[in-house]
């Protein structure tokens, strides 16, 4: 119990304390498509990778609802959830695109919403 907690806590600092830094974070992906679309499970793989490279911390549990569709100005909420059910909300915004190539911002919420009872 205390490990997950540590853990959850571990993450929630290095989400708040490179908060800051996630602003204006950008990825980019070349998917092959006339009519680019990113699956929302790798979406959800490059964003954790992303936010492990940025905070220094293991790859988190990422998830996102949708694939992400290759028009600029799009966006959709991740949702990172840490190991005792808590959740860290994740704004992914595509920037442009460049024939198969989606480049896209991130960034993370500034607070955890505590795992519900």
């Amino acid at each position: 119990m205390i490990k997950s907690r540590l853990s959850a806590a571990t993450w929630a600092l290095s989400a708040v304390a490179a908060g800051a830094m996630l602003v204006g974070c950008s990825a980019s992906v070349s998917v092959g498509k006339s009519d680019p679309e990113l699956s929302k499970e790798k979406l959800s793989d490059l964003v954790a990778e992303k936010l492990a490279a940025t905070t220094g911390q293991p790859k988190p549990d990422i998830s996102c609802p949708e694939n992400l569709k290759g028009k600029v100005g799009t966006t959709t909420r991740c949702k990172l959830t840490a190991s005792d059910g808590s959740t860290l909300g994740v704004t992914v915004k595509v920037t442009s695109v460049d024939g198969d190539k989606i480049n896209f911002d991130y960034e993370a919420d500034q607070t955890f919403t505590p795992a519900q009872s």
